[in-house]
């Protein structure tokens, strides 16, 4: 492996509380074949991590098939306070799901699999209202069927164990007309399953292994297998999530095999980079099918749907952050692990972490920022066409003049801004503890759209940010003037009046 930097860093932190060392000390530096250093990215990817309260953290850059850096920081096991290293395995959830994908496109290569064929075709078994849903539909969470998980910590819908559930899930009906909408399920991923087995001749984590996993040598990956979740696999981290402002030991299911498809998989930045690497040179499948793979579904209105604004679309495995700057494919599991490319730049990142809830979608293009500067958020980056225009005269004019510049830009430029890209870009401007310009920016929202709730709950939770928690009680008490069945208001006005007591 040709690494620039192999870099190990920990932290110290107390579980239960959110509680942090001010400063990350460098425990050790892993020279390679390259001098090892402490950049600005680790610098910042350190502070970060206090910010979010990872516990612990690897990272793995790749640029023109080559991994140009590896990293780890932090804590993988918090009360022994045992230090993350380049070997500690990290669960990566759903992001087993790009793997899937790639076996799909495997089989496809083979000529045993017809994306778009009924999937009737292939197992008739499954009840006769889903023989006309297709593979690329199930892949693509658009279609439809009933979900085989009852909560977000993957119990089953039956207590009676798998093969009851099994049952259950094919008795009920169809939730929306497949093709219309996207619906996060994991029942699509369980006859996915059932389909590599049936086409492939194997159980498809063996399919997996052989196929992807022993070509390129991912030999602690091989290790952990699919059963993470549930089984004891030595040197990895352990999970955590957050109770309020407390760290807790992540509550989670006992995972059936069947659902391995869709989670299960653990494995190492740098053996993920590495895979990569494998991918995007065709070692696994072709060009063709790799840009198949990566294409959104797009539902019978002609549009792409995903998660949020964001990841708004969802391809074979693969969630897609469709945008006209810098596209990206953002394979997430658990929202704690993330496996990022970059067609257009042929750069990829991954970033493991051990916390539930890490989002490591939402500061992944600040890194890539790192090696492709306009893709910083100071630089504008992320931002919509008319928001940057915009952007561009308040980096100049100053945050406090947005509602005279937004008005003016309407009359001169016949600029129109939507609530949902200033809201968004306010958001931005939190993250980047940019917090004075994110309350012109939300002040800027209900200028523009004084009848929606939404703006003003944004701009009170500014205010409770900057500490003024009278501004923040007076604009959840409007929001409930305009929508006075809102309980997030009425929540966060209980926590208010008790802060004011």
């Amino acid at each position: 492996m040709n690494t620039k930097d192999n870099i190990v860093y920990t932290a110290c932190k107390k579980l239960g509380k959110k509680l942090i060392l001010p400063t990350i000390t460098l425990l050790s530096l892993i020279l390679s074949t390259f001098s090892a250093h402490a950049d600005e990215l680790d610098q910042w990817l350190v502070e970060l991590m206090q910010k979010r309260n990872i516990p612990g953290l690897q990272l793995a850059v790749v640029r023109d098939n080559k991994v140009i850096k590896v990293a780890s920081y932090g804590v993988a096991n918090i009360e022994d306070n045992i230090a993350v290293d380049a070997d500690t395995l990290f669960v990566i959830n759903s992001a087993t799901k790009a793997f899937v994908g790639v076996a799909l496109m495997q089989l496809v290569e083979q000529k045993k699999l017809d994306l778009n064929a009924p999937i009737g075709t292939y197992l008739p078994e499954l009840p006769t209202q889903w023989h006309a849903i297709t593979t690329r539909e199930l892949m693509s969470h658009t279609s439809g069927l009933p979900d085989i998980i009852k909560d977000e910590i993957a119990n089953l819908i039956s207590d009676q164990g798998p093969d009851d559930a099994w049952q259950q899930v094919q008795t009920k009906p169809l939730e929306f007309e497949t093709g219309t909408r996207f619906k996060y399920n994991q029942t699509n991923y369980v006859i996915i399953g059932k389909l590599i087995n049936k086409l492939s001749g194997m159980p498809f984590q063996q399919f997996i292994a052989k196929n992807q996993l022993q070509k390129t040598e991912m030999n602690r990956t091989l290790q952990a297998g699919f059963g993470n979740l549930n089984n004891v696999v030595k040197h990895s981290a352990r999970r955590y999530e957050t109770q309020g402002n407390e760290l807790i030991n992540s509550r989670e299911a006992i995972f059936s095999p069947m659902l391995q498809t869709a989670a299960g998989m653990a494995s190492t930045a740098t053996e993920l980079a590495n895979w990569l690497v494998a991918l995007q040179t065709n070692q696994f499948i072709n060009a063709q099918s790799i840009q198949q793979m990566w294409s959104p579904t797009r539902l019978k209105n002609g549009h792409t749907q995903g998660f949020n604004q964001r990841l708004n679309g969802y391809s074979l495995g693969w969630p897609v952050m469709g945008r006209e700057e810098h596209p990206a494919l953002a394979a997430i599991g658990g929202n704690r692990a993330g496996i990022f490319v970059y067609p257009e730049d042929n750069m990829s990142i991954v970033i493991l972490t051990n916390l539930i809830g890490a989002m490591p979608s939402q500061f992944v293009d600040e890194i890539a920022g790192f090696y492709i500067p306009e893709m910083k958020q100071e630089n504008g980056f992320g931002l919509a066409k008319n928001i940057k225009r915009l952007w561009q005269v308040l980096e100049v004019q100053g945050y406090e003049n947005a509602i005279t510049a937004a008005d003016q830009l309407a009359k001169d430029e016949q600029i129109q801004f939507t609530e949902s890209d200033i809201n968004l870009w306010g958001y931005s401007l939190i993250n980047q503890d940019k917090l004075n310009e994110a309350l012109a920016i939300f002040k800027l929202n209900t200028h523009l759209y004084p009848h929606s709730y939404n703006t003003f709950d944004s701009l009170a939770e500014a205010y409770w940010y900057l500490g003024d928690l009278k501004q923040a009680t007076a604009n959840y008490n409007h929001v409930l003037k305009l929508k006075p069945d809102n309980t997030h208001a009425k929540k966060q006005l209980a926590k208010l009046a008790k802060l004011l007591q």
